[in-house]
């Protein structure tokens, strides 16, 4: 099935289904001699994997990666790198009230008129659970970018409507030590706790709620992405989009943008500094489609989880009119485990883009 890989020259494809018997990830292009941590790609994936606290889904997995190929006394060949996360705890039988009916907002019926069969079993691959190969590849993506300097920080800047203050010029360690020290992954405490309490509350309603990730990227050189159709905010925003349950990019000044005008919103040039900067970044980090040198920043939103623990009206697969209750393991809401998918992507994305450059020019 086409649709399973993204990048050009740092290229990953994922494979696998939620309930199937490992997912994992091939990633081509990478350069050699890169030094491989494994314990960081592990601790990667722990920040995703399920289980993690009381306002996740309790499904447990521990997300153990195997590397099969492609690296060799700690550092990268040059060569395919492929890595598996077996899946454990399965509960085929969480979905067997599922077998002929579509879950309102699921996949469950594009997926049936798409390809005339589906794994009703978690959604198969049109899981979230997908995603932990995805932060595997991304995890040595970052890797790759640390040698260059380039930081990524994301964190939960909304949940529902309790909104976070916008971030401050910290360091990302120390927006790293405080988004970590609390369950929602937010890098206010004081809004974590509104979020966490809220969150918990909706739980125990059987019900689900929304929220938005923002990310920065800081130290990335002038001169990534391609001109036209490969822009680097368009390849950061088909990344994002392709999260599960995504449903709104914006970056810079966003949709507010759009409200203002050209002699408000133009980024004015700083004079006597050694590289060109800006007074402003309603940019974004990003100009014609290519970085300019500052901090990219963008928010990616994410839509209430599909599965509810209340009654609901749907169809089967013949159109007759049917009730389905949510019953399993599953998110109230998403966006904790999510911070992680959104730095790996924009990490893939990033250094995709970093080695396309390095043939920009001779």
């Amino acid at each position: 099935m086409a649709g399973n890989s993204i990048g050009q020259l740092f290229r990953i494809s994922t494979f696998g289904e939620s309930h199937g018997i490992a997912i994992g990830v091939i990633l081509d292009g990478c350069p050699a001699q890169l030094p491989i941590d494994l314990d960081f790609i592990q601790s990667e994936l722990d920040k995703r994997k399920p289980g993690q606290s009381k306002i996740t889904t309790q499904r447990k997995e521990s997300d153990t990666v195997q590397i099969l190929s492609g690296t060799f006394e700690g550092k990268t060949t040059g060569t395919p790198i492929m890595m598996l996360i077996p899946n454990e705890d399965q509960r085929s039988k969480d979905y067997s009230h599922n077998t002929d009916v579509y879950r309102p907002s699921h996949a469950d019926y594009t997926y049936h008129a798409k390809y005339g069969i589906r794994d009703h079993r978690g959604g198969g691959r049109s899981s979230a659970r997908e995603t932990a190969a995805r932060v595997a590849a991304g995890a040595i993506a970052k890797l790759l970018l640390k040698l260059h300097g380039i930081e990524i920080f994301a964190h939960v800047s909304s949940v529902g409507k309790i909104v976070a203050p916008n971030l401050s010029g910290d360091s990302i360690e120390n927006l790293l030590t405080i988004r970590e020290e609390n369950i929602v992954r937010c890098a206010d405490p004081a809004t974590a706790d509104q979020m966490i309490d809220f969150i918990d509350g909706v739980r125990k309603d059987g019900d689900t709620v929304g929220g938005k990730i923002s990310c920065i990227v800081r130290n990335c050189p002038v001169g990534l992405g391609e001109p036209v159709f490969d822009k680097l905010h368009a390849d950061l925003g088909k990344a994002m989009l392709s999260i599960n349950a995504v449903h709104g990019f914006e970056y810079g000044s966003g949709f507010e943008g759009s409200e203002m005008r050209g002699s408000e919103h133009n980024d004015v040039f700083l004079v006597g500094t050694k590289q060109p900067k800006t007074l402003t970044n309603f940019s974004g980090g990003v100009q014609g489609g290519i970085s300019n040198g500052m901090e990219i920043n963008f928010t990616v939103a994410f839509k209430p989880v599909a599965t509810i623990m209340h009654n609901q009206q749907t169809i089967n697969s013949s159109g007759e009119a049917a009730e389905i209750k949510g019953k399993g393991r599953h998110d109230p809401c998403v966006v904790p485990r999510a911070v992680v998918i959104v730095e790996a992507m924009a990490a893939l994305v990033l250094a995709d883009h970093l080695l396309r450059n390095k043939v920009s020019k001779v």
